[in-house]
């Protein structure tokens, strides 16, 4: 078994303080995508800066404070990746790729974009790359026989199963008929699998991001925009896939809730 979890911290020295560190301490996952870490590798708590039993590997934004990725590994990677090749894109904190045999391991953090502004034309043109991307990171991945899983923030809501609110969100930023439009080439042309919809296609959510604004959390109100990807081969090992929500609104460490996948790749 390989358990794998994406999970955006929504800063992780704020998340340290708030349960992020007993949570690492206590869960199972083999490797730890995360998003929204905004902070240097220097700036982490003594806690967070040398992880018994992990192997860390950090991509912060160029923009101080903001974005930011990482991935924890139990397995010490073979290669280390920061970025996808973007002259616009690889400095931001948003991509970062490890190898582990057999497995590419990506951890995302898409813009998430806001309607008639900058930051919309920028999630374009980084989606407009970042498919390419992953057309060109499967036949690579094909040819050298392993298989790829990209966790992280997609920010996105692919169908209206995906939101609590979607007739009212029509035209709000995360559930675009562009962007969902997009995310279908991501698994229709470019060959991966949404693994947990994929275990749970007939369900609403399970959501796992959800505003502090308002009782949005109790009345799990709620987007499902936190994805684990997969390739087609590795999707059809997925054995089990679950938001870890948390029991109540104040033992939250993120805004987000991690999200989990375990597949049996048996002696792959």
């Amino acid at each position: 078994m390989i358990v794998v979890t994406s999970a955006n911290v929504n800063g992780i020295r704020a998340a340290a303080k708030k349960g992020f560190i007993e949570w690492l301490a206590a869960t199972d996952a083999d490797v730890i995508c995360l998003q929204e870490v905004r902070s240097e590798p220097e700036q982490l708590p003594v806690e967070l800066r040398d992880l018994e039993g992990w192997h860390a590997a950090w991509a912060p934004s160029a923009a101080k404070g903001r974005a930011g990725v990482a991935i924890l590994s139990r397995q010490e990677p073979q290669r280390t990746a920061i970025g996808f090749g973007s002259q616009e894109f690889d400095d931001s904190g948003r991509y970062l790729e490890i190898d582990l045999p057999g497995l590419t391991v990506a951890s995302l953090y898409l813009p998430s974009g806001e309607v008639g502004t900058e930051r919309q034309d920028e999630k374009e043109r980084f989606m407009a790359e970042f498919l390419d991307h992953l057309t060109a990171l499967r036949t690579r991945a094909a040819a050298d026989g392993r298989e790829v899983v990209v966790c992280g923030d997609w920010n996105i809501a692919h169908r209206p199963e995906d939101l609590k609110n979607w007739k009212a969100n029509q035209k709000s930023a995360g559930f675009l008929p562009e962007e969902r439009a997009w995310l279908s080439r991501v698994y229709d042309e470019a060959g991966y699998v949404d693994v947990v919809r994929a275990l749970h296609p007939d369900r609403t959510g399970p959501y796992s991001w959800w505003s502090y604004r308002g009782r949005a959390f109790d009345n799990d109100s709620g987007w499902r925009i936190d994805l684990i990807v997969s390739t087609e081969n590795l999707a059809d090992k997925a054995v089990e896939a679950y938001v870890e929500r948390a029991a109540t609104h104040a033992e939250r460490w993120s805004d987000h809730a991690p999200v989990t996948a375990v597949f049996d790749v048996g002696d792959n």
